[in-house]
């Protein structure tokens, strides 16, 4: 073979040799990089996979944006603020205490006696006439506050009270009529003018007040019907057996409610202000 014959078998096969180097390394580079559409598929952009951020993929972050930690903690931090003032606090437990000690040992033995030997119905007698004597001091104080329609109510009920109930005894308005007492009070006058509680009070006998309260004390010396124009001791054991009375309905429920206090004397204050801002309100 001569020696152009070989070169030209050589060139050959060094141009096969470097085809089909460059054939394989574009069909890498195509296995890699995939075409770009053209026209109008290039305006269509490829998805983008949003990564999941820490709050997405905790179970408990939603539930946790839901609580401000501050608010939380102030709740917690915020201090009981009583109802009333009590400066006289330590005079007020010793009264409390002497109250209680007399409800406990001198009326609710005598309250009890008296329930066990008088029959419910004359319990609920001796109640009405009570009632129906005080409705000058609920009429007046409905006038005082401008309701009229309570002082209407209370004189038609003293009528009827009067006459059908046979002197109070019977509660024909109530039963019949639905014509309930309105329980109205010099203190409850005050609160409805806008003068405010004062300081808490625990008198003695008397119990817990305040000292726009403490006018009801004024009323106490009402001359009713049955001790008016009579001696000092007719006036004491007239009012001393209507408190027994009315002790033979309430002594037992009373006890009952101090036992279920931690700290009696602050559940009575309490108790009896948010019942007199209730009433005022009324």
């Amino acid at each position: 073979m001569s020696i152009s014959t070989q070169d030209s078998i050589l060139k050959i096969v060094i141009l096969l040799a470097l085809t089909l180097i460059a054939i394989q390394g574009c069909t890498t580079g195509a296995a890699k990089t995939p075409p770009r559409p053209s026209g109008a598929l290039a305006l269509i952009e490829p998805p983008v996979t949003k990564q999941p951020t820490p709050v997405e993929d905790d179970p408990f972050a939603e539930e946790d944006l839901l609580f401000d930690d501050d608010e939380f903690e102030d709740e917690f931090q915020q201090e009981d603020v009583p109802l009333v003032s009590d400066p006289l606090a330590p005079i007020n437990r010793v009264m409390f205490s002497f109250n209680d000690a007399v409800l406990i040992y001198v009326v609710k033995p005598v309250a009890l006696g008296y329930k066990a030997i008088t029959p419910t119905p004359f319990r609920h007698g001796i109640r009405n006439v009570f009632t129906n004597l005080q409705m000058p001091i609920r009429f007046i104080n409905c006038l005082l506050q401008g309701k009229i329609k309570g002082a209407g109510d209370e004189l038609g009920r003293f009528l009827v009270n009067s006459t059908i109930g046979v002197l109070g005894i019977g509660d024909p308005a109530s039963d019949w009529l639905e014509i309930p007492p309105n329980h109205e009070d010099l203190g409850q006058t005050l609160g409805h003018w806008g003068v405010g509680n004062g300081p808490y009070i625990v008198w003695p006998i008397f119990g817990p007040s305040t000292l726009r309260d403490s006018a009801n004390l004024v009323e106490t010396l009402y001359p009713s019907p049955i001790t008016y124009n009579q001696e000092a001791v007719y006036k004491v054991g007239v009012t001393t057996f209507e408190k027994v009375n009315e002790a033979s309905f309430s002594i037992t429920d009373y006890e009952n409610l101090i036992k279920s206090a931690l700290d009696p004397y602050t559940f009575v204050r309490e108790l009896y202000i948010q019942n007199r801002n209730k009433k005022v309100r009324e």
